[in-house]
């Protein structure tokens, strides 16, 4: 079973960078990994087009560099059949979206854990990539690796906003994340992520989850943006996506040789 770098930093308190993938391309992820820069790649699942095969594919390129890990961003349904293919195919990490409620937080947990009479979860034996189809198939190796995996829950509802605390309670919650797209959403206000009392209900979410033992994780844009959450105390932060990237540099470059050009 590989090392999970996502997990032995978390367990030591150090700072862990992420960067997000929509695209599946193992290309993408090779280029991220000779980069050294990241401890691990999340693909947005919830937002990627992808298949099965996919999910291996990402993973196996993941592999490839051994200080790097993988998450998987599984949204609302069906978040079991999500997690477990996900988490067959080598994809070492868990970020969970849409949970409207602590009980549903359980829920993603106990899809993640194996099903032993101590975890309590429902991930039983199989014949995956994780495993090595053949190799490691329900011993204690993969029995622990299932442990180790790193549980983040994104905290985008009204509802889980309102049980932060009993969500922050829940044994086997690693990380918390912010999603003010959706949180402005299901308060009925479209659009209004940036508004100040969503950006307070964000700094609200911080402050709770230190005080809970439970880490924080910021999805920022580019690093200058982290300064003033490393200031309140976060350690954790996921940077960028690959299309916001690559829009981007279209529109950059594009738009300035058009402007070259309209002067010629």
């Amino acid at each position: 079973m590989k090392k999970n770098r996502l997990r032995e930093l978390l367990d030591a308190g150090k700072p862990t960078i992420g960067t997000h993938m929509v695209t599946t391309s193992p290309q993408i992820v090779e280029v991220i990994g000779h980069s050294g820069a990241f401890d691990y790649i999340e693909l947005t699942g919830e937002y990627a087009s992808w298949g099965l095969t996919d999910l291996e594919n990402f993973a196996r390129a993941v592999d490839l560099f051994p200080d790097m890990s993988s998450m998987m961003k599984v949204e609302q349904e069906p978040r079991i059949f999500i997690t477990g293919r996900s988490l067959g195919a080598g994809i070492q990490n868990v970020l969970f979206s849409d949970c409207h409620s602590a009980e549903e937080v359980k829920e993603c947990i106990r899809a993640v854990k194996p099903e032993t009479p101590e975890d309590r979860g429902v991930r039983g034996c199989s014949m995956q990539r994780s495993s090595g189809y053949v190799l490691d198939v329900g011993n204690e190796a993969w029995t622990q690796a299932q442990r180790e995996v790193v549980i983040a829950i994104m905290i985008e509802k009204a509802s889980a906003m309102e049980q932060l605390e009993e969500i922050l309670s829940v044994e086997g919650v690693d990380m918390v994340n912010f999603g003010p797209c959706d949180y402005a959403l299901s308060l009925g206000r479209p659009g209004q992520r940036n508004s100040p009392d969503i950006q307070k209900k964000e700094r609200d979410m911080i402050e709770l989850a230190l005080k809970k033992g439970v880490q924080p994780r910021m999805e920022i844009g580019n690093f200058e943006q982290a300064k003033e959450y490393i200031d309140m105390g976060v350690r954790h932060f996921c940077i960028g996506f690959d299309l916001v990237i690559f829009y981007q540099w279209c529109q950059q470059q594009g738009e300035g040789m058009r402007r070259l050009l309209a002067s010629v």
